[in-house]
């Protein structure tokens, strides 16, 4: 069975394991009947296996919908709260003095010098300060009327280019309220890509950060004619002489003592209606110069009421951790969210996240163990990472420690797929791991690319919470699917959100069609109020990837590959684009030989390669430093890591790894890598390599290592 692949590997004796096995069954028996009458399990086992999903005829091809949603989508999350700013207002009404968001304050900060004569800068934070949902109303709504002092217009377009932190949620609140569009960028995009952004929407202010108005937009300034307005949020910058004329720098607080002055008087502020824009989102996109996405006031709510209905018990009491990209779907739906329904946003960064991240000085503490949150958003990439972490860990035990922990994983392993869980185990041997991230996390939402079966069932064991795994695009408003609570399958992403149907298409090039048995299988389409308005300034793209049927319902074509379960949970099997065809008619999908090695202790990324020119697949692969550096050793190479990652000899010992991960994840021979580069460097999305979520930019990544191509398919390379 799948759980029997993914268990891990002990050493203990088999007389003694025997023994064990014999307590461990005797404690099963005698706890299971107390145990089922007390943990209410009898009725989330019953969930579970319940259908989550039907088409809505018996066509082929048929919309599927949640059970919950069949005659009607859900579109409204309150009654008569059709635009961001009634839904915000509401919020603000209902939960006046509670806190809403907080963030931390810096004690100090210092240069710590590394042994390789780096300068790193750390940090130590204090305690969380918090702004109730009254004062974030209060500085929204001055700061959009500061705005219009400084001329902003209704329906007109501005932008935001700045860090996730609470400045951007409280400017994103003024933006709906005033009907200003907002333009959001990723604070890792490029230079070229953020003048494309800025110069396509004819923004003439943008609000930022000190940091980024240093680092990114001074050297950029000038290529953006129309600009200005820059406003920081995080207080006076030290100007620089090469500034353009004409260019105004403000902080936020000025603009918000401006509007807080305003006399709007009989000026009654121009309200949104649901279809007016309330998002341009540039997505970082895998391939090409980034697309705007026109995203409505009723895409936005329609899509956090879908999203909304898949938490269980969402209130008051739940605490959330921002530090995603804002700029992202996930990450401003996910908060979106939690600002309806009365809960805390505590604001955090991937650098300060936890104990060990980067930026936390050693010895004190990270964010997520002061804030103890109990929601969580993470792109597959973080989940790995920290899976890795942990495993890399239980290695360096002693042998008894290990082999405990391996006991209690691998039991715990069988009773989840039972349904049963495992309160033991959790407080005795799991505590110190749930720790990692604060240990009162209730829920865990993973989003922005496919999460691989053995780091959910890690999450769901280790951290003693059901991973919510969700499907969305930018294009559908980050709506789509998402899994329930009680369902511990893994490798799906869930059924419809109540917000949308789904159906499947066939496509007959890769050979997947909405008749296949025993589950239909074609390329998702995503229908219902979420789905955006198109691409801003594209109509040619607009038209290739969305469609209206004969019943006026907008469908956006998304390129990914599914197949219907018998329950009405969707599974992603391929997609389109990373589809290939060998010079001897086999088709390869990248995404799947990827996926089979990616979990690998040996590889920290990996990105497969075929030619339709060329009979195999070859790869790049990022290495995991401590992993290689040891095969290196037990093989006799010595050099620089620089060496290690050059060396034949080095790539031939992972070509081993490789393949053999490769047999047991049952690729056909065919797509398993023959060739391989080693790269000495890690793919983050300042390299431009892959994007904000950390999926690969194939075309981006192809252009990097074209002599690299051409060496492992035998052109000649000057």
């Amino acid at each position: 069975s799948q759980a029997a692949k993914m268990k891990l590997k002990h050493n203990i004796n088999p007389v003694l394991l025997q023994f064990i096995n014999f307590i461990v069954l005797v404690y099963s028996l005698v706890t299971y009947i107390p145990w089922y009458i007390l943990s209410g399990s009898k009725q989330a086992i019953a969930k579970a296996k319940q259908v989550k999903a039907r088409p809505v005829n018996n066509k082929p091809g048929g919309a599927y919908r949640s059970v919950n949603s069949l005659h009607c989508l859900a579109s409204v999350l309150y009654p008569g709260c059709d635009t961001l700013d009634k839904v915000f207002k509401y919020a603000k009404t209902k939960y006046k003095d509670k806190k809403l968001l907080g963030t931390r304050e810096i004690l100090k900060e210092e240069d710590e010098i590394q042994p390789s004569g780096k300068v790193f800068k750390k940090v130590i934070l204090g305690k969380y300060t918090w702004l109730s949902y009254e004062d974030v109303y209060i500085k929204a709504v001055n700061f959009g009327n500061g705005l219009a002092v400084l001329g902003q217009q209704p329906k007109t377009n501005i932008a935001i280019f700045c860090e996730t932190r609470a400045e951007w949620m409280i400017a994103a609140q003024a933006c709906f309220m005033c009907n200003y569009q907002l333009v959001t960028l990723y604070a890792t995009l490029g230079g070229p890509a953020i003048v494309h952004g800025l110069n396509e929407t004819e923004v003439t202010t943008i609000i930022t950060s000190k940091e980024l108005m240093q680092t990114k937009l001074k050297e950029i300034v000038s290529q953006v004619p129309l600009l200005r307005h820059i406003i920081t949020v995080d207080g006076k910058p030290t100007t620089w002489s090469e500034f353009p004329k004409g260019v105004i720098v403000h902080t936020m607080a000025s603009v918000q003592a401006m509007g807080a002055k305003a006399d709007i008087g009989n000026k009654q502020p121009s309200r949104p209606v649901p279809s007016d824009i309330a998002v341009i989102m540039y997505t970082s996109g895998s391939t090409g110069i980034p697309k705007g996405v026109m995203i409505s006031h009723c895409n936005i709510i329609a899509g956090i009421t879908g999203m909304a209905e898949r938490i269980p018990n969402l209130g008051e009491k739940d605490i959330y951790i921002g530090y995603l990209p804002l700029a992202h779907v996930l990450e401003l739906s996910a908060e979106l969210v939690c600002l309806s329904h009365g809960c805390r946003i505590g604001y955090s960064s991937p650098q300060t996240l936890a104990d060990q991240s980067s930026k936390i000085k050693k010895g004190s503490k990270g964010d997520v163990t002061t804030l103890k949150p109990t929601l969580m958003a993470a792109v597959p990439e973080i989940m790995d990472r920290i899976y890795k972490n942990v495993m890399n860990k239980v290695n360096e035990m002693t042998s008894f420690q290990r082999n405990l922990f391996i006991l209690a994983y691998n039991y715990k392993m069988e009773q989840i797929s039972k349904g049963y869980t495992t309160p033991l185990c959790d407080s005795l041997i799991f505590r110190k791991v749930r720790m990692l991230l604060g240990g009162k996390i209730r829920i865990l939402l993973c989003g922005g690319a496919p999460l691989s079966a053995a780091t959910q069932r890690f999450m769901n064991i280790c951290f003693c919470c059901p991973v919510g795994q969700g499907y969305g695009l930018t294009e559908s408003a980050g709506a789509g699917t998402i899994t329930e609570v009680w369902d511990y399958t893994t490798g799906r992403v869930g059924a419809p959100l109540v917000c949308c149907e789904i159906k499947l298409m066939n496509w007959e090039e890769g050979g997947y069609y909405n008749t296949d048995k025993p589950y239909p299988r074609g390329e998702i389409l995503i229908g219902g109020q979420n789905v955006t308005v198109g691409y801003y300034k594209n109509e040619a793209r607009t038209r290739k990837d969305f469609s209206v049927d004969e019943n006026g319902q907008r469908w956006l074509h998304t390129g990914d590959i599914g197949e219907f379960h018998h329950d009405g949970c969707l599974k992603i099997i391929d997609r389109k684009k990373d589809l290939v065809k060998l010079q001897a008619g086999e088709y390869v999908s990248l995404g799947k030989v990827e996926a089979a090695l990616k979990n690998l202790p040996l590889v920290d990324n990996i990105c497969a390669y075929a030619s339709s020119f060329h009979s195999y697949v070859i790869g790049f692969v990022v290495p995991n430093q401590k992993e290689l550096a040891e095969l290196a050793r037990k093989k006799g190479f010595k050099g620089t890591w620089e060496e290690i990652c050059s060396s034949p000899e080095m790539e031939k010992e992972v070509l081993k790894v490789l393949a053999e991960a490769a047999m047991a994840a049952n690729l056909e021979k065919f797509e398993i890598p023959v060739k391989i580069r080693l790269s000495p460097d890690p793919w983050t999305p300042e390299t431009g390599l892959v994007t904000d979520a950390f999926k690969l930019k194939r075309k981006e990544l192809t252009a990097f290592y074209q002599m690299d191509i051409d060496r492992m398919y035998g052109k000649n390379v000057k």
